[in-house]
């Protein structure tokens, strides 16, 4: 199978690339530090149209297919050096977007796609919760029919874009007598309801600049034009939204991956010990000999499973796949870029240790890694 990127997708990486290298770098390890949320570079970026990338233009997306959406956000990863930026953009269009856009009635999608692409609305997905991280659908958060609409009652944590969020994608079970896969509904709801309160701001590892806190829901009221998807359909819209998020958020990583990498082959070229560039070192050179293996075999992998977007159920299992090499290359390219520039990149002020920091959550988030393995496994009929 040939990945060999068109004239098209080499324009479109092209200018991704320097777009976020001369717009995004600013002031990045104060962000970092400070825990700061860019609201001016999400705008721009929102112009540059990376909210909606995979939306039809005629609902105010840039109409692009599975694959070029990959490479758009493998660029952006590449790019950026700001990662919670990056997360917050993809968790906003993977989980909150895509779902929208797929699941939406003509009234949702058109109430809100168009903000939502052109990042003038913030979305939240709001799935897990404090007792069902991995095992997502024991999720306690419930919606009862109340006259002709739902009142919501739960709480939800580790909530990406939650503080500045102005749409949640919200999972809560209608029917608990019903099986797992059939007892939760998804409703959009605006963060301005009665009751929806933005629990306390949770402060990370890693991805700093991407907001993260707690929801609360006591008694928020939606009508029934709020469910996505039809009730007790959440489980299909998660799954879905799951697909996209473990193949093209994690196509962002491999552009990370990538720029790491590249600084440390760099560094490896110029920095000269016993007179010799240190690369010349046999085990400099393995080690980074062995992340590039690691880099391309994820490429391969996420462009694979990106290709099967839309085309075959048996997408779930090559996301999973791609997600689970993409997020060990990141973090060995990461880990690897330290120790090539030994106690330089140990230092905050060469930023590779933020790199560290913010790779290590990619074997947490859209399922652990374990949980790949799970899926991967069960795909076997294990």
């Amino acid at each position: 199978m040939d990945f060999s990127l068109t004239e098209e997708q080499r324009l479109l990486q092209s200018e991704i690339r320097r777009f976020a290298s001369e717009e995004l770098n600013q002031e990045v390890s104060r962000r970092d530090r400070d825990q700061e949320f860019p609201r001016e570079l999400w705008r721009r970026c929102g112009e540059m149209g990376l909210m909606g990338l995979p939306v039809p233009e005629q609902e105010g997306g840039s109409g692009l297919e599975p694959l070029s959406t990959a490479i758009a956000l493998e660029a952006l990863g590449y790019g950026c050096e700001d990662s919670g930026l990056v997360f917050s953009i993809c968790a906003h269009l993977l989980a909150g977007v895509v779902p929208l856009w797929k699941f939406g009635t003509e009234t949702q999608r058109n109430r809100y796609l168009a903000g939502l692409c052109d990042g003038s609305l913030i979305a939240a997905n709001a799935m897990t919760e404090a007792d069902s991280g991995s095992d997502a659908f024991a999720l306690r958060t419930s919606a009862r029919e109340d006259g002709d609409g739902y009142r919501i009652n739960g709480t939800k944590m580790f909530i990406t874009n939650a503080p500045v969020a102005d749409l949640a994608l919200v999972f809560a079970c209608t029917d608990p007598d019903r099986p797992p896969a059939a007892r939760l509904t998804a409703f959009l709801v605006e963060t301005g309801t009665a009751g929806f309160q933005v629990g306390r701001k949770l402060e990370k590892m890693g991805l700093r600049t991407s907001p993260l806190s707690e929801l609360v829901f006591e008694d928020v009221r939606v009508s029934r034009d709020a469910v996505l998807g039809g009730v007790g359909g959440g489980a299909m819209v998660f799954t879905h939204s799951m697909d996209w998020e473990r193949t093209c958020l994690f196509a962002s990583h491999v552009g990370t991956a990538e720029r790491l990498l590249e600084t440390a082959v760099r560094y490896a070229r110029n920095r000269r010990q016993s007179g010799q560039a240190i690369g010349k070192f046999q085990g400099v050179a393995h080690r980074i000999a062995d992340a590039k293996v690691a880099l391309e075999g994820a490429r391969w992998l996420v462009y694979h499973a990106a290709w099967q977007l839309e085309r075959t159920r048996r997408v779930s299992l090559h996301a999973a796949i791609a997600k689970l090499a993409a997020s060990r290359a990141l973090l060995r390219c990461a880990l690897d870029a330290v120790q090539v520039l030994g106690g330089y990149g140990f230092m905050t002020e060469f930023q590779v240790e933020r790199a560290v920091r913010d790779a290590v959550g990619s074997g947490l988030y859209s399922g652990t890694s374990e949980i790949q393995k799970n899926i991967i496994a069960g795909w076997l009929g294990l």
